[in-house]
């Protein structure tokens, strides 16, 4: 930490379902400084079982506060249930549980069994000459020897699973959460689907956050966000609101998919968004942190790195037609999933649900 503050460089790292990302940004004449680094503490850690002691306690403070977070706890408890009996059900974090039996020579032989070679990508996005580079990254990770294992992760294939979870918490409000199986991350209709999440519950002009809040003062937070993954994926629709709106919310959430469902968008619309979507990703792109995790992530999910203007075509290639088809796919009523945390003492939650089931 005090080396890379020295700097004045950033030095973080993350997990998602699917992998972990360590990473770093400095300035292109601190790199080398950086670079020591970052792959000292990939390579060399000493995994320490005092230090692992002092991180569980860490970790398990961190775990307590997103239990004590209705926002975060509704959307947990939504993974945990609709993809139950798969490693995507679990959080990502851990449980106290999991916390606890860890010491140094589980993390050791993690690392060993799943940070083999060539499941590592590294990902270098700014200012440098690709040959010095290259042999600056040959230098540090090129003797690297790590005994390939097979077939490691022998996981099922995530199924999903229609669910209706409930847990209450001394708060005022309601958190809602919605979901329907949809699509996974590289599916033929992920653009149309993308153009669909934005004019549905994207953003501030969204169909979805202009009918429940600036039309009728429902909500102060509501939104929908495709959830992909490698070979499944999810279509999320979240809200905090007064427990005592939530079936005016929930008809007026029915209206809105109907509406995406059964009338094909405009033309001017379709274009409007799409002229959103590609310039929020152009501008995305000048980022260089977006630019190394897009990069990264590409690489290590298919193989490929795809370049800006492969995605840009694909995005205007999108049609109202299709746009409407992943709607009438996706908002299947027998299939949606209701999760709600916080204040549902006076909630009648069959009610909810016969809400979207019935006509």
């Amino acid at each position: 930490a005090e080396e890379m503050d020295e700097l004045g460089g950033q030095i973080n790292a993350y997990t998602s379902k699917e992998y972990t990302c360590y990473h770093f940004r400095t300035l292109d004449k601190h790199f080398d400084k950086a670079l020591n680094v970052l792959s000292d503490m990939f390579l060399n850690s000493k995994f320490d079982q005092n230090d692992i002691l002092k991180e569980r306690g860490v970790i398990t403070e961190e775990i307590n506060m997103y239990y004590d977070d209705p926002e975060e706890r509704v959307h947990d408890m939504l993974q945990e249930n609709i993809w139950k009996n798969s490693p995507l059900a679990h959080p990502i974090l851990g449980t106290e549980k999991t916390i606890s039996n860890f010491d140094n020579n589980v993390i050791k032989n993690y690392f060993k069994t799943h940070y083999t070679n060539e499941k590592i990508v590294i990902s270098v996005v700014g200012n440098f000459e690709t040959k010095e580079m290259l042999q600056k990254l040959e230098n540090v990770f090129g003797s690297r020897k790590i005994e390939k294992i097979e077939n490691l992760n022998s996981f099922c294939k995530p199924v999903y699973n229609r669910a209706l979870c409930f847990e209450e918490k001394d708060t005022e409000q309601l958190h809602l959460s919605l979901a329907f199986p949809a699509y996974k991350r590289e599916d033929e209709m992920k653009y149309p689907y993308t153009v669909l999440n934005t004019i549905f519950g994207g953003g501030m002009s969204s169909i979805l956050f202009q009918k429940v809040r600036e039309e009728n003062g429902l909500s102060y937070t509501i939104f929908s966000a495709p959830s992909a993954y490698e070979n499944v994926g999810s279509f999320i629709i979240y809200t905090a609101l007064n427990p005592f709106q939530t079936e005016s919310v929930c008809r007026i959430i029915k209206e809105c998919i109907n509406e995406v469902k059964n009338n094909k968008i405009s033309e001017t619309l379709l274009n409007k968004t799409k002229t959103q979507l590609i310039s929020s990703f152009i501008i995305g792109g000048e980022s260089t942190l977006n630019r190394m995790t897009s990069n990264g992530v590409n690489t290590l999910m298919l193989g490929y790195a795809k370049e800006p203007e492969e995605i840009i075509k694909d995005a205007e290639k999108v049609t109202a037609e299709s746009v409407k088809a992943v709607a009438e796919k996706i908002f299947d009523f027998e299939q949606i999933s209701v999760s709600a945390c916080g204040n549902i003492k006076n909630l009648d939650l069959k009610n909810i649900c016969d809400i979207f089931e019935k006509e």
